[in-house]
């Protein structure tokens, strides 16, 4: 049995969608689902739900009675109080269950970083969560993508009618992407795989070498207007957070993430590319993806 959490997500949806066309899955598939009708007909149909959050120990518990593998992503929670206490508050259930339940193998999205990343937010806090989980023994594979190539998909708006969009990084440097497509890919292929063993990092890093002013370029081929990238700086990035609702502390977390990613380079030139694990180039992304979001 296979279990997914996070499953109507951006990745865990893709990850489902996966599994259940999987040619040869031999084993059973189980999701956790805040709203069970937000999953399409098609998958309650092919799979059990357990109605709740996986960070409940009673419903991850129920979920996870007689699984062997888990697909562990942590949702975002921007009113959160605490960063590190609202990854905190999910992880030590899985840790839990994984002693009390036998479970074999965790493959979780995590990120960029590892060794290198120092006060780093929201990555800092999904690298405690990797230590946490590798701690309790079971087989463990932390996915790590840098930039996704969806973070910019919440400017859609902002391309279309004013023809920018805004980043918290510096313009001309650059910046390692990964779309969720190989995200999904690669959980889907390591779930269904029931021969590896210990702990490892799968690096999921795209074949571009774009600086966000690169990626503005590219933008503005592939829809055909012009599209420029303005630099916002920490304090503005913050307010902005915060006028979205945000928490002071997730706000802050995202100002020291990408004050780290920035200053430490853990997404930047320096990361080697592995495109046989992540083919999806940004034109093709932004061609398949960004386009229909922007002028759909």
């Amino acid at each position: 049995m296979i279990v997914v959490t996070a499953p109507t997500g951006q990745i865990g949806r893709q990850v489902l969608d996966r599994l259940l066309d999987a040619p040869n899955r031999a084993t059973g598939i189980r999701v956790i689902a805040r709203d069970p009708a937000r999953l399409s007909a098609r998958v309650r149909e092919r799979v059990e739900v357990v109605r709740g959050s996986h960070a409940d120990p009673l419903v991850l518990k129920e979920a996870c009675a007689g699984a062997d593998s888990v697909f562990w992503l942590v949702p975002p929670n921007p009113s959160a109080d605490s960063v590190e206490g609202h990854f905190r508050d999910f992880t030590e259930p899985l840790c839990e269950v994984i002693a009390g339940q036998g479970l074999e193998r965790v493959v979780a999205v995590s990120s960029l970083g590892r060794g290198v990343a120092e006060n780093a937010g929201q990555i800092s806090a999904s690298l405690a969560m990797d230590e946490a989980v590798a701690g309790t023994g079971v087989h463990y594979r932390a996915v790590c993508p840098p930039f996704l190539m969806e973070n910019l998909l919440g400017q859609a708006g902002s391309m279309r009618d004013a023809g920018v969009f805004s980043l918290a990084l510096t313009p001309d440097r650059v910046l390692r992407t990964c779309a969720t497509r190989d995200i999904a890919a690669t959980a889907a292929r390591l779930l269904l795989d029931d021969a590896w063993t210990g702990r490892d990092d799968v690096p999921l890093v795209g074949p571009d070498d774009l600086s966000p002013e690169g990626m503005a370029e590219v933008v503005s081929e592939v829809l055909d207007r012009p599209v420029g990238v303005r630099h916002v700086g920490g304090a503005d990035y913050r307010a902005a957070m915060l006028r979205f609702g945000a928490s002071e502390a997730w706000a802050d977390g995202l100002v020291d993430m990408v004050e780290a990613m920035d200053g430490q380079g853990f997404y930047g030139p320096g990361v080697p590319r592995t495109p046989e694990s992540a083919p999806t180039g940004f034109r093709q992304w932004c061609e398949d993806v960004l386009r229909p979001a922007v002028l759909g």
